[in-house]
């Protein structure tokens, strides 16, 4: 994945100052991953055994644990569901009431609420799927 369709896909685009953060998942932190990202990102690769070291669930560093799990619990667990179905269909319908102009903001907020994350990501994010890789 990484040298056939990630490393690739960078090359189309300017990543001179993009920095790349992925958390302590053993097939992340493999020797031959954390090499290969060193030699694409040099001394910009947050990770566990990277140059930068990744604190795991650090809400400073991921939107994600920073407000989205949170709100979905809170969410999911208004109701106080009492079986397993009700659970799910309460995911299910919290995750689709989220709007992409919420997760915008979050990504706003977070990049410019946290002075050292504003540095590292300028505003800018990186998605990745399976298929494309975009910058938004």
């Amino acid at each position: 994945m990484i040298t056939n369709f990630f490393i690739p896909e960078l090359n189309n685009h300017d990543v001179q100052e993009l920095w790349i953060q992925q958390d302590g998942a053993t097939c992340h932190t493999a020797r031959a991953t954390i090499d290969l990202l060193k030699d694409t990102f040099g001394d910009r690769l947050i990770s566990r055994f990277g140059p930068v070291n990744w604190p795991p669930r650090s809400c400073d560093l991921t939107p994600l644990d920073y407000f989205l799990w949170g709100y979905v619990k809170s969410l999911v667990y208004a109701d106080e569901p009492q079986t397993l179905d009700h659970l799910e269909d309460n995911i299910r319908r919290v995750i689709a009431d989220i709007w992409p102009q919420m997760l915008e903001k979050v990504i706003e907020n977070w990049t410019t609420s946290e002075p050292a994350v504003a540095v590292i990501c300028k505003k800018s994010y990186l998605k990745c799927n399976a298929t494309r890789l975009s910058f938004e």
